[in-house]
């Protein structure tokens, strides 16, 4: 709201506002995706369009809030959203005309029956009643127990138990009052999604109770394997969590593990090889975890090799190195006079495209492809850019 995080009590009284949202999603999104609401756009008052805008491009969010045509749902689909959000909108005519997968129905609902326009004009019409209605046209659906929000005294898991079982295939989310891991672990046993606002801003939730809230363990010791991989999803090694961990991982947005000899292990506090954290999230099965990180060097493994199975060479090893080379300047190295001279990177990289473009043969085009990449990743690193903004560009395209 006013380009502001918020957190409003029942759709109406201001309780939190939080302010810039993006360094609250640079935490939040460790966690998969956001659900970002423009309240103004759906009380009909303004909107937070290039806030939102620039919130997609930095981490996976669903999109909601006044999206009440076509035009605007395919802006917000070809902007890069995860999925979009229709309530008031949320109409056969409309919704058959979008693609059902990226589309999740809000059924905002006060005392069970649907409301509408901002949480203020009543439906006449069940949760249930509009499930059904709506479930051929959408991928999954968003209940918010209105009288709940933002109070934090629990949300109601047995209604939410019956709405899974009428969604049917459709994936379930359900916010509202949601206030401690154990709810978050109920719900997630019943195969519903927990959106939860209010109890992490206040503290009441943390972020790594939520994510742990779910995990089982089968092992004696109750520890957690964790695959951690890097920006590109290559796998570095293994090694195992606990509440704890996961905890103080996410508090402090590094790799920060449980060893079984030491116990809080904060990865490269004595080798200098720390891990910035991306993302956590449990497998399929609620028993492994996969965190991903940014890795300095010279890589995860204690032998100084960027996994635990040795060298691994792609342009995500060709980046880490180049972006070494930005931080420490060593004085013979090329990479860094390109950094340090823009017209000279620039030409070179005009003059390999060229190369690249009248090459004759297989073995022509391998070589002046390498060189191309090779100079874009400079260039990327001149500008602080990293190969995973372009992929996530090119991940938004694809969704158009």
């Amino acid at each position: 709201m006013d380009g502001q995080a918020v957190q409003l009590i029942e759709g109406e009284a201001l309780e939190i506002e939080a302010g810039d949202p993006r360094p609250i999603l640079e935490q939040f999104r460790i966690a998969g995706e956001v659900a970002v609401i423009d309240l103004d756009a759906a009380m009909g008052d303004g909107d937070n369009t290039a806030v939102i805008e620039s919130l997609i491009k930095q981490a996976p969010c669903r999109v909601g809030g006044g999206i009440r045509s076509v035009e605007e749902a395919e802006h917000w689909l070809d902007a890069g959203a995860e999925q979009i959000i229709l309530g008031t909108a949320a109409e056969p005519a409309l919704l058959e005309q979008l693609p059902s997968d990226r589309v999740i129905a809000a059924l905002d609902a006060h005392d069970g029956e649907v409301v509408v326009e901002g949480w203020q004009t009543k439906t006449g019409e069940t949760i249930e009643e509009r499930m059904e209605r709506l479930k051929p046209y959408v991928g999954g659906f968003l209940v918010t127990f209105v009288e709940r929000e933002g109070h934090q005294d629990g949300t109601d898991l047995e209604r939410a138990d019956v709405l899974a079982a009428t969604a049917g295939d459709r994936d379930l989310t359900v916010a509202g009052g949601i206030t401690t891991a154990e709810e978050v672990a109920i719900l997630d046993a019943q195969g519903i999604d927990a959106q939860v606002g209010m109890a992490l801003y206040e503290g009441t939730l943390s972020l790594g109770s939520a994510i742990a809230a779910p995990l089982t363990s089968d092992r004696p010791d109750e520890l957690y394997p964790t695959v951690v991989v890097d920006e590109s999803g290559v796998a570095l090694g293994l090694a195992y969590s606990d509440e704890e961990s996961i905890e103080a991982a996410i508090d402090e947005q590094r790799g920060i593990y449980h060893s079984r000899s030491r116990g809080l292990w904060r990865k490269g506090d004595t080798s200098g090889a720390t891990q910035t954290l991306l993302e956590l999230v449990p497998d399929c099965d609620r028993d492994t975890l996969r965190m991903r990180v940014s890795q300095r060097p010279p890589g995860f493994c204690h032998e100084e090799t960027r996994t635990c199975w040795g060298e691994w060479f792609d342009l995500g090893q060709l980046e880490s190195i180049i972006h070494s080379r930005a931080r420490t300047r060593p004085t013979d190295s090329y990479t860094v006079e390109l950094l340090e001279d823009d017209d000279a990177l620039d030409a070179k990289l005009r003059e390999e495209i060229t190369e690249l473009i009248e090459a004759e043969n297989r073995g022509h085009l391998t070589h002046e492809a390498a060189d191309v990449l090779y100079f874009l990743l400079v260039k990327l690193a001149a500008e602080d850019l990293t190969l995973r903004e372009v992929e996530r560009a090119l991940e938004r395209r694809s969704r158009q």
